[in-house]
């Protein structure tokens, strides 16, 4: 099956069948120009592209990618073909298909974990996790089965997160939750919005949480006080950590130990949209502390802890895709602190960035009309 998979995923079958923490208000340093960083290709347009994963192929890069309206893509070299199959998402505002990642055991099943946006009832909504199972070829609707829900369902549409990362030792599937911009719930035990999520890979709750006793939902929470993260990544080390949308000011980085309050609504190095001030983070060091926070936000998309393969220079670095700053900012991490080193603006608003097998780096930009970049040495 391993092989014939693999098989699949080909070019040609596409064919056949597609220091410390850098203080807020620090300057960064200054924005490096990306035509001396990098040569670009650009590969492919999409429509609001929001998430991709690269399959375990030999040849050449092959990938999964999400379109936030619904659709799933299948992208190699050769094309890009459609992925049927999947239930209707709800789309709009910050909402839809989100993310993808494969399962520890995909070369043998072809199974992934994907999340979205569902419709409740009254004009509510939230977000779910499923685990999909694609049969040979990839040329039949895949099974579908919903393992993980956010709770409960609410009005609006938008700080759904729903970033998700495998363990090192691949026994656990860990799920980012937004606190759908209700604020409050992130300091609330009985939920799992505002909260990163330790499941097990049917998504159930792992054993050994840190609210386990309290039974229930309160048994998924491996840490709480997030407001809206976008990038969830293990490091070399096998440390979690996540990227977090701050309010006006005070995006973050954070490691993320079990059982840590992270402060949101408490504390912010931001403030609120409305301009009323919030407490800083250094006013609460009860709370778990950033490891860097951005002050104006660079508003990331999602982000990376980079190999080395290309840019020895960086092994271990995080290479962050942002949205408001409009291209990628390159940051070093300091054991558990972590400094800015560079800017790389690309003009667009980057929603995501993976790393491909040889080192390079393929970048989507946001929105309709999103293109594929591949970023490689010069």
């Amino acid at each position: 099956m391993r092989n014939k998979l693999l098989s699949a995923l080909s070019p040609l079958a596409l064919i056949a069948a597609s220091c410390g923490a850098l203080a807020v208000g620090d300057s960064p340093k200054a924005a490096a120009s990306i035509g001396d960083a990098f040569k670009v290709e650009v590969l492919g347009t999409f429509e609001e592209p929001w998430a991709m994963a690269f399959l375990p192929v030999q040849t050449a890069p092959s990938a999964l990618l999400t379109e936030k309206g619904g659709t799933l893509k299948w992208y190699t070299a050769a094309g890009v073909r459609d992925l049927t199959g999947l239930p209707a998402v709800d789309a709009g505002g910050q909402g839809g298909l989100g993310d993808i990642v494969l399962a520890p055991d995909f070369a043998a099943t072809a199974a992934v974990y994907i999340s979205w946006v569902e419709a409740g009832p009254d004009g509510t909504r939230g977000a779910v996790v499923a685990k999909a199972i694609f049969g040979e070829g990839w040329q039949s609707p895949p099974t579908v089965a919903v393992i993980w829900r956010q709770t409960p369902k609410v009005t609006g549409r938008g700080h759904f997160s729903h970033r998700m990362a495998i363990s090192p030792d691949g026994k656990y599937l860990f799920v980012a939750s937004g606190e759908r911009q209700k604020f409050t719930p992130a300091q609330d035990l009985s939920n799992n919005l505002g909260k990163v999520l330790r499941l097990n890979l049917d998504g159930t709750p792992a054993a050994g949480n840190p609210f386990a006793s309290k039974g229930g939902t309160s048994a998924e929470i491996w840490s709480y006080g997030h407001r809206n993260i976008l990038g969830l990544q293990f490091d070399a080390q096998g440390r979690l950590w996540a990227l977090e949308h701050g309010p006006a000011g005070g995006d973050e980085l954070n490691l993320i130990k079990p059982g840590l309050n992270y402060g949101w609504p408490l504390v912010s190095d931001g403030d609120n949209y409305d301009g009323t001030p919030i407490p800083r983070n250094r006013t609460r060091p009860d709370l778990a502390q950033p490891a860097i926070s951005w002050n104006p936000v660079i508003a990331p998309g999602d982000f990376i802890f980079y190999s080395g393969k290309l840019w020895p220079e960086w092994k271990g670095q995080a290479l962050i895709a942002a949205l408001g700053t409009e291209g990628l900012v390159r940051v070093r991490i300091d054991g558990e602190k972590a400094v800015e080193e560079a800017r790389y603006p690309l003009g667009k608003r980057i929603r995501e960035i993976r790393e491909a097998p040889d080192g390079s780096l393929y970048v989507l930009e946001d929105g309709k009309g999103g293109r594929l970049l591949r970023l490689s040495r010069k």
